[in-house]
């Protein structure tokens, strides 16, 4: 398997891109943020091995796709569970988050997309 294969358990698929970025997908939308925190530990946890939290600083970009009108769900809670879901698999601590790009846009599916990736230095 290459680094760049997408790894998949129920709602959740993710890789390492050949960039060394980790991106994950999640299909499906709730309002309940936390929901999300806890989905993507457990997949991490269980499911998706190669992560290895590390140092120094990073940018995360969130993307919430949705169909039809817009969900009513703060971006600001939303990013804050996903960071938190990657606090000890992505990085150590969410405060390494240099740049956090958070967006909704009208998609063809509804879904979450999060790219986490090391700035260089």
């Amino acid at each position: 398997m290459s680094l760049s294969d997408w790894v998949s358990a129920g709602k959740v698929r993710a890789r390492i891109t050949d960039e060394g970025a980790l991106e994950v997908r999640c299909a499906g939308l709730t309002t309940q943020t936390k929901y999300y925190k806890t989905l993507l530990k457990e997949f991490f946890r269980k499911e998706f091995h190669p992560l290895r939290p590390g140092y120094g600083d990073y940018s995360v970009h969130i993307m919430m796709e949705y169909t039809g009108d817009a969900p009513w769900m703060d971006l600001d809670n939303l990013a804050k569970a996903l960071l938190d879901s990657l606090t000890g698999n992505v990085f150590e601590d969410d405060h390494q988050v240099a740049r956090l790009l958070v967006e909704r846009r009208v998609g063809e599916r509804e879904g979450i997309w999060l790219k986490a990736e090391a700035i260089d230095t």
